[in-house]
């Protein structure tokens, strides 16, 4: 990573040479070789929506950002307004009560924060709890604060929940900090309360702070409603949930999203950021409580649309012989390679033969390997197009 310029070297600090490569800024610039060569590429190798934000949050954001006081710094932690929205909206959908001043904290996106998190926590030396297949993103705090991982795996026979009685007295010497996420990315498995409830007990023994990854939140199908950990008992004494616009409201590109919960927690996530940020340009704030407070109806139009994706997919999958079970929640499919490929092989094998982008399952984790992730973020005749290229391989 060092720099050469002229005579004169520049040295990457120790603490970014321990970063991992970005999984998905390599499985992009693979995407576009193929794209700008002309090709047909139909790519469900990423988590970016593709629908557009809902036309009443576009306006909110057009009329705030013509505010002149939106044109000045915002306040360090964000708009009271917008944290007052957040608990009134988590008191809504999950009938969470929070102080909207102690425990809230305003992120650039979760992302953001689910790295931050490492750095408030985490010492060199430390370890971290991090699931098997998980977010690649889960590993860049950790690194960053000198840490080490210690993985839980999530193994289909296992429902793809951890087994924390698998996590040797050895390992949780060290052990301060556990991410969990449900709806899960990549495996598209929702949690029942009886695995947040057994964790929060895992967490008070052991003295772990949990860190719950919630930005498929609001995704789930055949009429379940995901769960929040802050709806369990002593969830907030043990740990933050991370909550995001980007999948609810198609909001990626705005980045705004929030930790919620253990008071301590988010006053460190709050100190951090005093350092690194003025909070969030406040038109976007704005456009968020507008999101948070009006009308509910976009979010389940938008899940249902993409329950029709799964089911349409799936069921071409069904008729060329690809079986998995479907997904629960998110807006990814967990799909088994065929024999004699590695993930990545046949991933490789989908792009280079018909231009048909999946990702490698080993690029979320070793317990990955065996298995694809495939966004449904294109309409139901692309994802029968996916498939029927698929077929033409004859793998299946």
């Amino acid at each position: 990573m060092d720099e050469q310029i002229g005579k004169f070297e520049i040295k990457a600090s120790a603490q970014l040479n321990r970063l991992p490569v970005q999984f998905f800024s390599t499985l992009v610039s693979r995407v576009n070789k193929f794209t700008a060569e002309g090709y047909d590429v139909i790519n469900l190798g990423q988590g970016n929506p593709d629908l557009p934000t809902p036309s009443h949050i576009v306006h909110s954001l057009k009329e705030a950002a013509e505010n002149p006081l939106n044109h000045k710094y915002p306040p360090f932690s964000g708009r009271r307004e917008l944290k007052e929205a957040i608990c009134q909206w988590y008191k809504n959908e999950h009938g969470v009560s929070l102080d909207p001043e102690e425990e809230v904290a305003i992120l650039a996106g979760a992302k953001t924060g689910l790295v931050e998190l490492s750095a408030v926590l985490l010492d060199p030396g430390d370890s971290a709890l991090v699931p098997d297949p998980g977010y690649p993103d889960y590993w860049s705090g950790i690194a960053l604060s000198g840490a080490e991982m210690v993985t839980m795996p999530l193994l289909r026979e296992n429902s793809y929940f951890p087994d924390f009685e698998k996590i040797t007295a050895e390992q949780l010497k060290r052990t301060k900090l556990m991410f969990l996420n449900y709806p899960s990315n990549p495996t598209g498995v929702c949690a029942p309360a009886s695995l947040f409830d057994e964790a929060i007990r895992f967490a008070e023994k052991n003295h772990i702070v949990i860190a719950h990854d919630f930005a498929y939140g609001a995704i789930g199908f055949d009429g379940k409603k995901p769960v929040s950990f802050l709806t369990r008992p002593g969830a907030k004494e043990v740990g933050v949930e991370f909550y995001t616009l980007s999948k609810t409201y198609n909001m990626a590109g705005w980045r705004i999203g929030f930790a919620l919960g253990n008071k301590n927690v988010i006053r460190l996530i709050n100190k951090l950021q005093d350092h690194y940020y003025v909070s969030l340009f406040g038109a976007v704030q704005d456009a968020a409580v507008t999101a948070l407070m009006h009308s509910q109806n976009c979010v389940r139009e938008l899940v249902g649309i993409y329950e029709s994706r799964r089911n349409s997919f799936y069921y071409e999958m069904g008729k060329i012989g690809w079986h998995a079970p479907p997904s629960e929640g998110t807006f990814f499919a967990w799909l088994p390679v065929p024999p004699g490929y590695t993930s990545s092989q046949f991933a490789n094998l989908l792009l280079e033969k018909v231009q048909v982008v999946v990702a490698p399952g080993i690029g979320f984790g070793k317990h990955g390997e065996g298995y694809v992730r495939a966004g449904l973020l294109t309409n139901e005749e692309r994802l029968r197009e996916a498939v029927h290229r698929i077929q033409s391989l004859s793998l299946f």
